[in-house]
């Protein structure tokens, strides 16, 4: 019962971690296409791969925290369904180009985000 209290608690500083992050970026950069939830997503890949490369690799992270840390804490962070949303609603507007784009640059970036997030897991921890 604990580990799901734990889970459920980083899941929400992940979800608002989420909302302060994509509402900054989206702020800064503007409306016209879902950067803020881009930079979520491409960030979580980044993570994941790392917290899993460390887990699984190394006695760094215990399984427990991991489980918190990747379940809880990252997927309240991510946000697929956003990206979705959005990509649907790119769709809907005719703005068939920026829909592919988001579709496109999503899987591309969060794909090398996760293999960096992989590669400097491997090698902070010399494996």
């Amino acid at each position: 019962m604990a580990r799901f209290f734990w889970v459920c608690f980083a899941g929400g500083v992940g979800t608002g971690a989420r909302y302060l992050l994509s509402g900054w970026v989206q702020r800064k950069l503007g409306p016209a296409f879902p950067l803020g939830t881009l930079a979520v997503n491409v960030l979580g890949c980044l993570l994941l791969g790392a917290v899993m490369q460390i887990s699984l690799s190394t006695r760094l992270l215990p399984a427990d925290a991991r489980v918190v840390v990747a379940i809880g804490l990252l997927g309240g962070f991510t946000t697929y369904s956003s990206f979705n949303y959005e990509t649907l609603a790119l769709f809907r507007e005719g703005a068939w180009a920026l829909g592919v784009g988001n579709v496109l640059v999503t899987v591309f970036a969060c794909l090398v985000a996760g293999f960096l997030g992989l590669a400097g897991a491997r090698w902070l921890v010399g494996n």
